[in-house]
């Protein structure tokens, strides 16, 4: 027989939160109550731990439509009657175990929270994390998650668009990925997770098997070392149905003839039902019977808190059911009437006659709230504290250690994973992956949107609270250096267990710096996740906030790429007035880890300055001065430049002598700089708009040739460093 504490710990539920439940009832609930008291105050529902922290950010500003939270996405007004739909979210548990279908179904997942606002999917992004990559594990990891989300992605005709891929030792056996999807709706026909008074509730989609359960309570809100069977837990996709359910809710959203949508995610049938209750004040009364099983003999628990994919409830008068479910069946899609909305307040379901769950809404949905008492870790003072001035400029030449970092993992072209994805199909894609931001054409008007995913975790390790600002800064550096105006972001927080000491100091900190930065910039925080426990006994994840940022450019002729263009340009860098940097540069730089295999330092960010640059760079490219635009981020100066070089398929000439130490200034990573090219002609006009912002800038070199020199320091031919970074990461796998 199951013990209470043997089930608590199936639900990741405390003894405390039983005595809470115990209190609220006022009776011992039954397994089905129990079940769905612990989907709905799970970690990965509740956000228990967090919530607290979220409420500092901004969600508002006069283009916000819908603030975070209160759906299932974050809706932006873009004129002419058009809004963008967007959120990130982790699938970061399912992955460790499943790693296709963990990622497959994390795509799926992400897709329908947009297609419930009632907007179709237009693009994907991704941000993902795994351990180093000579590991096999690590590598089976990787393979199947990229495999998962081209095998899902590329049927639903989403394009994926752009992302990031980064390697470190703390993601060993915690992977991470997030998924982003961004969706075009008009304003008029958003549509909420609501239903009305007289409402019939409708199941559409595949059919509900055993799949998934306790895959938000069990798996994704408790660290691996405190579950058990995990592989049931894992959710199992059909993109096939996906992308019938997606045509089939477009059409039946037009019609405007419902009162909501609501996609089935985690925790199933049980938080999708029991938060959209919570959203119209009233309850819901369901028959699990009418539920379209996959499997014989199906208990009531299993039917609510299956997680099974490709499902959406949908709100409507009952007089439109009848058209409601022939315009399902005519795309192939079953559908079933499980239950109505009731005015009393409570969530009572039924099999057949028997009553197996009657709980008050309030009591169900008020979940507790956790602010931790904690310390900065005496660790973390150390490594900010470590004197940089120790380490000698080394002894190996500033060219291998260029084809070093482009052959980093890091650092070295992502190129054969996104070439497994998409990009193209919708046939709006003008930028895709590879460049700082990927860059959308909307067909009905003459604008585009850009898009990206950005997360330095090294920084947020070494500082929480500066890393939080950073992942912010630098998100919105890469939409500007596009051309587009950064508008408004959704984060992905994947933080270690927050109940270990230090850890909810990181996590706070981390959320303070991202919401300084987000009011500092005015991109509001639409939508978002948090993903904790990512962490196995004693080994955590390096904290992990990773930024989606979105941005509107009013002309897709004027989208800036990182590729170097003309014979002759001129490249300037922005935001300082000299190649010269200090050794504190070098804070969590890939220099550091790379050649002297440390992560050590202070990071440092001044926003007032970061946020000139990005004014500044927006200007002249509205002005049509810049023909390419590169942030410099991991690697410095060097790597940008080579980066440029290689995306433009042209060298680089420089005759800039470097007076102090070569490895600050080569690969050092302070904050707030871009690399642009410009033609000789634009130099007066592009010096005048600099000089009149007050914008530091420094001539270093012009386009052209078949080498990258750098003064004496540097000089290395073109498809030498092309070779190096095209196959770093490959000849790894």
């Amino acid at each position: 027989m199951v013990t209470i504490e043997e089930k608590l710990s199936e639900l990741a539920l405390s003894i405390e939160e039983y005595k809470l439940i115990l209190a609220r009832l006022k009776r011992n609930p039954t397994d089905l109550e129990l079940g769905l008291f612990g989907s709905l105050w799970s970690e990965h529902c509740s956000y228990k731990h967090s919530k607290p922290l979220l409420r500092s950010f901004t969600t508002s500003s006069e283009k916000i439509l819908i603030k975070s939270g209160e759906e299932n996405a974050g809706a932006v007004d873009i004129g002419d009657n058009q809004a963008i739909v967007m959120k990130i979210e982790s699938h970061n548990h399912p992955s460790a175990i499943e790693p296709y279908e963990g990622a497959a179904t994390g795509i799926g997942g992400i897709v329908r929270d947009i297609l419930a606002m009632g907007a179709r999917p237009i693009a994907l992004l991704n941000s993902l994390r795994f351990g180093e990559i000579s590991q096999p594990r690590n590598k089976f990891l990787l393979n199947g998650v990229v495999a998962g989300i081209s095998g899902y992605g590329n049927c639903i005709g989403v394009p994926n668009v752009g992302g990031e891929v980064n390697f470190s030792e703390s993601y060993s056996n915690n992977p991470l990925v997030n998924a982003m999807c961004v969706g075009l709706v008009e304003k008029d026909n958003i549509i909420k997770a609501k239903m009305g008074k007289n409402n019939i509730i409708i199941l559409a989609g595949s059919d509900t098997g055993r799949d998934g359960i306790h895959g938000a309570s069990g798996l994704a809100s408790q660290s691996f070392e405190d579950s058990n069977d995990l592989r049931p837990a894992v959710q199992v996709g059909d993109p096939f149905t996906e992308k019938l359910l997606i045509e089939a809710c477009l059409e039946i959203s037009n019609l405007k003839i419902i009162d909501g949508i609501q996609d089935l995610g985690a925790g199933g049938l049980s938080t999708a039902i029991i938060e959209a209750a919570e959203r119209s004040n009233c309850g819901v009364e369901i028959n699990v019977q009418n539920i379209i099983a996959r499997e014989e003999k199906m208990s009531p628990y299993e039917l609510m808190l299956s997680e099974s994919q490709e499902r959406m409830l949908i709100f409507s008068d009952p007089e439109h059911e009848k058209q409601i479910r022939n315009l399902l069946q005519k795309w192939g899609l079953q559908s079933s009437v499980i239950g109505r909305a009731i005015p009393e307040k409570v969530i009572k379901i039924k099999n057949k006659h028997k009553i197996e769950a009657e709980i008050n809404i309030t009591d169900i949905t008020k979940t507790p709230e956790y602010i931790l008492k904690d310390t900065k870790p005496l660790w973390l003072s150390q490594l900010q504290n470590e004197n940089l001035n120790q380490f000698q400029i080394p002894n190996i030449s500033p060219n291998e250690i260029l084809l070093k970092l482009l052959s980093s993992p890091n650092i070295a072209s992502k190129k054969f994973i996104f070439e497994q994805f998409d990009h193209q199909v919708q046939t709006n894609t003008i930028v895709g992956p590879g460049s700082d931001s990927a860059i959308l054409r909307l067909k009905s008007r003459d604008i585009g949107i850009a898009l990206t995913t950005d997360g330095n975790s090294k920084l947020s390790y070494l500082d929480p609270y500066t890393g939080g600002l950073i992942s912010v800064a630098e998100a919105c550096r890469n939409i500007s250096c596009s051309g587009a105006k950064p508008i408004a972001i959704t984060d992905c927080l994947n933080f270690p267990d927050p109940e270990k000491p230090g850890n909810y100091y990181i996590l706070s900190e981390s959320v303070k710096g991202i919401s300084e930065a987000s009011e500092k910039f005015n991109v509001p925080v639409i939508s978002g996740n948090v993903s904790l426990y990512n962490q196995s006994g004693n080994k955590a994840i390096f904290p992990t906030p990773i930024i989606g940022a979105l941005g509107i450019i009013d002309d897709t002729n004027k989208a800036i790429s990182i590729g170097f263009k003309n014979e002759n340009d001129l490249v300037i860098l922005l935001g300082t007035s000299t190649i010269e940097d200090s050794i504190n540069s070098l804070a969590g730089s890939d220099f550091m880890e790379l050649i002297h295999q440390k992560i050590i330092g202070k990071p440092q960010i001044n926003l007032e300055h970061e946020l000139l640059v990005q004014k500044t760079i927006l200007s002249a490219i509205e002005k049509n001065l810049v023909e390419s635009a590169h942030d410099l981020s991991n690697g410095g100066l060097a790597v940008g430049i080579a980066e440029s070089c290689i995306s433009g398929n042209k060298g680089f000439n420089s005759t800039t002598e470097i007076s102090s130490r070569w490895d600050t200034a080569l690969f050092g990573e302070t904050q707030s700089r871009i690399i642009i090219s410009v033609q000789l002609k634009n130099l007066s006009k592009i010096e005048s708009i600099l000089s009149n912002m007050n914008c530091p800038f420094i001539k270093i070199g012009t386009v052209g040739g078949n080498k990258l020199t750098f003064g004496k320091t540097l000089n290395l031919d073109l498809n030498e460093i092309s070779n190096y970074w095209e196959n770093g990461l490959k000849q790894k796998i």
